[in-house]
């Protein structure tokens, strides 16, 4: 079974029993969340396929597990003549969630 969900403006394809990073959720580690935005919801078979328009009505939870920061991302900016550089980083912050059954 596979369903592809929106959160934060995004989506995702998820399963049952899996784990996916999204952007920071205002949740705490440990915090059950419902996510009510399911756009399609299928069986194996692919015989069964619930689409939405825009959402099906289905809903189910989510554990948030981790709250972590992405990768650095290294900003470099430069005007050629001008004596101007400047150098920034950033980090994006997720959070982990592991996604309940259907």
């Amino acid at each position: 079974m596979i369903a592809i969900i929106e959160i934060a403006g995004k989506q995702y394809k998820v399963a049952p029993n899996s784990q996916i990073q999204v952007d920071l959720l205002e949740a705490q580690v440990g915090d059950e969340i419902t996510i009510d935005k399911v756009l399609l919801k299928s069986e194996d078979d692919g015989k069964n396929c619930k689409v939405g328009q825009p959402y099906t009505g289905d809903s189910f939870t989510a554990k948030v597990i981790e709250q972590i920061l992405g990768d650095k991302v290294i900003v470099f900016k430069r005007r050629p003549k001008k004596r101007y550089a400047k150098t920034q980083g950033h980090r994006q912050q997720y959070s982990i969630l592991e996604i309940g059954k259907f």
